[in-house]
């Protein structure tokens, strides 16, 4: 399992059940990312500078160099996203990474739906920067600002504003919203997304829903300042 060309995204996967990686890289390798898994720490950092992955997938329970350290020691030498894999109790670690530098916390056992956004984004041909009004989303660097100012996001807010900056001006329904940002969760509530189109609105300063609109009983459309829309 290695990233062979350069054609194709690169993921290294730094996690101690090897199940686990095999089963990952089996599922990513015919979804084409060109994935590379080792064991512990100290072989994650060797292979990311070796490879120079698009992406880097680690294990909160990473051992002889501990998940933490690790996401300082690439973040150091990198710009490359590195998302943590965290299950239940794994808090503290989250906290830890993220403020080390990690892009990103994912649940472990890993869901490809989950990670598929990500290196799509990092790979060659989706590096970019989108921008509606003032605020700006960098796909890779998993960064938002807002007039200038950085504004962190959780994972599905970010995904939730990535996906209607997409689509800006254009309305998107909830149904579209359920399956491309809750990965065709069938069950989620329309409730669920009201609360967190509110959350964002609220880390984003939209304090009047002036940039992210309802649109009554259809779903939500992200206005370019300038364009008028019908809201509820």
């Amino acid at each position: 399992m290695n990233g062979d060309t350069r054609t194709k995204p690169v993921l290294l996967i730094a996690d101690p059940d090897w199940a686990v990686v095999e089963e990952v890289a089996a599922v990513l390798e015919r979804e084409g990312v060109a994935v590379t898994g080792v064991g512990d720490g100290a072989q994650g950092l060797l292979q990311a500078g070796a490879l120079q992955p698009d992406v880097v997938l680690v294990a909160a329970t990473l051992p002889v160099i501990d998940a933490v350290e690790f996401v300082r020691a690439v973040r150091l030498s990198r710009a490359v996203p590195v998302l943590l894999g965290v299950g239940e109790g794994h808090a503290e670690q989250a906290v830890a990474a993220l403020a080390a530098g990690a892009a990103a916390c994912v649940a472990r056992p890993y869901r490809v739906p989950e990670l598929l956004p990500f290196i799509q984004a990092a790979s060659p041909e989706g590096r970019k920067v989108l921008a509606v009004g003032p605020v700006e989303l960098d796909i890779q660097a998993y960064q938002v600002r807002v007039d200038g100012r950085a504004v962190h996001l959780p994972l599905r807010e970010f995904e939730l504003l990535h996906y209607l900056m997409r689509n800006a001006d254009r309305t998107v329904t909830r149904e579209q919203i359920m399956r491309h940002v809750w990965h065709a969760a069938a069950n989620t509530s329309t409730n669920t997304i009201a609360v967190h189109v509110k959350r964002l609105r609220h880390r984003l300063g939209d304090n009047d829903d002036q940039l992210i609109q309802t649109v009554r009983g259809v779903g939500y459309r992200l206005v370019t300042p300038g364009i008028s829309g019908t809201t509820a």
